[in-house]
């Protein structure tokens, strides 16, 4: 089963392993500095689970739940 950055919880901790979609949506991930083989640490998850806010390379990202469904990760 693919776990992707949705699926996360709170202090949850992963490694991205690919970034799904095509063009301009993989495009933004990718200059945001979503890239493989990145940590990622879940810090806050809304009630309904929009948005998502992660750690990444040092800095806070907030992502929606779609954007996050793009990004496939392995838990560590």
């Amino acid at each position: 089963m693919e776990l992707t950055l949705k699926d996360c919880s709170p202090g949850d901790k992963a490694v991205i392993i690919a970034i799904k979609g095509e063009g301009p949506v993989r495009r933004r991930l990718m200059d945001m500095g979503v890239t493989r083989g990145t940590e990622v640490i879940v810090r806050k998850v809304a009630p309904m689970g929009d948005p998502i806010e992660v750690n990444i390379r040092g800095y806070e990202l907030t992502f929606r739940k779609a954007e996050a469904d793009n990004i496939v990760i392995q838990k560590r």
